[in-house]
């Protein structure tokens, strides 16, 4: 499948904002948005008008790119959250907050969507029992996941439970570091969902 394999901190400075596409990095003083400001390339520091359709453009791939997901998934979701009863934009919102990995990045098994994503992928844990290494893969309200038990005794998710004691439970999540799993108590509300995106333009986007 095909994917972004260039440098994060370059879509981070195309958005102008902190995507956290790379984990401690961006909390530190080496986060590439801190030293250079303006969009990467030749004309990345010349000012321009931006239309209203490229202001709704940047809303979408800023939700694109936060949640690692590639332009024909993203529309799918889109078309998804129109079928649904509700208001667009949050149900879409919600969508791309229960897919599998971005669930495991909340819970604080991971320090990044990017790394949730190759975890999941080589097999690491396991939901309602059972393993899934789908990455988009749907979790719904009541579902526990865990990491697998051959894996709780490697270095790197011994450090990962350090990492998750400190983040503690959302509301709509719970998380149980000591044992390395997590249960999905409800859809998350917008409020809920600390993404700096206006998803109202994005509906306008696509609904042109």
């Amino acid at each position: 499948m095909a994917k972004y394999t260039g440098p994060s901190c370059r879509q981070c400075r195309r958005e102008g904002v902190k995507l956290f596409l790379k984990s401690d990095r961006c909390y530190t003083d080496k986060c590439a948005i801190d030293r250079r400001t303006y969009a990467p390339g030749q004309h990345g520091q010349g000012r321009k008008k931006v239309s209203e359709y490229g202001l709704q453009l940047r809303e979408k791939q800023k939700a694109r790119r936060i949640y690692g997901v590639l332009e024909g998934q993203f529309r799918k979701y889109y078309k998804e959250a129109t079928r649904r009863k509700g208001v667009t934009g949050e149900i879409l919102l919600q969508l791309l907050e229960t897919r599998l990995d971005n669930i495991i990045y909340r819970l604080g098994f991971a320090g990044s969507r990017r790394e949730a994503r190759q975890l999941v992928r080589h097999g690491h844990f396991l939901v309602n029992g059972k393993k899934v290494d789908i990455p988009s893969y749907q979790v719904v309200p009541g579902s526990t996941i865990e990491v697998a038990e051959k894996s709780k005794g490697s270095e790197k998710f011994k450090e990962i439970k350090e990492a998750a004691a400190t983040k503690g439970s959302k509301e709509w999540i719970e998380v149980d570091s000591d044992n390395l799993s997590g249960r999905v108590v409800r859809v998350p509300s917008r409020e809920e969902i600390d993404i700096p995106v206006a998803e109202q333009m994005i509906v306008e986007l696509y609904s042109r």
